[in-house]
């Protein structure tokens, strides 16, 4: 069972930065795929971006230019920097752990989730 710890969320202005990081336990994360989910109040959980394990990345369009996945396999961490945050970026964000792709590229989740970490753009 893999569990996934999420940190880095907290308050900010519109315009500003966070930094989320993911950590996982157990020894295979170099082969899991990973992805960043995110759930407005009110709105179904959406796909933010997610990374291979050889590092091919994707985004949702609504945050492309500005976030940016990242992992270290040697820390089994994957991480999203959130830049010039909108007030629409407003969400919980959870982590995602050893999904797959199907025949369109489309990241599906895998079943290990973390317990998701607060973002709030707001002035």
């Amino acid at each position: 069972q893999v569990q996934l710890v999420e940190s880095g969320g907290g308050l900010v202005q519109p315009g500003g930065s966070l930094r989320l990081s993911c950590i996982a336990s157990g020894t295979l994360f170099r082969v899991y795929a990973m992805g960043w989910y995110r759930q407005a109040p009110g709105k179904q959980r959406e796909l933010v971006a997610n990374i291979a394990p050889g590092g091919t990345t994707n985004y949702a369009d609504s945050v492309k230019g500005r976030f940016t996945i990242s992992r270290d396999n040697a820390r089994s961490t994957v991480s999203l920097q959130l830049n010039s945050l909108k007030p629409e970026d407003t969400a919980v964000y959870y982590c995602n752990a050893d999904g797959w792709y199907n025949g369109t590229n489309h990241y599906i989740p895998g079943e290990h989730w973390g317990q998701g970490t607060q973002v709030t753009v707001s002035s």
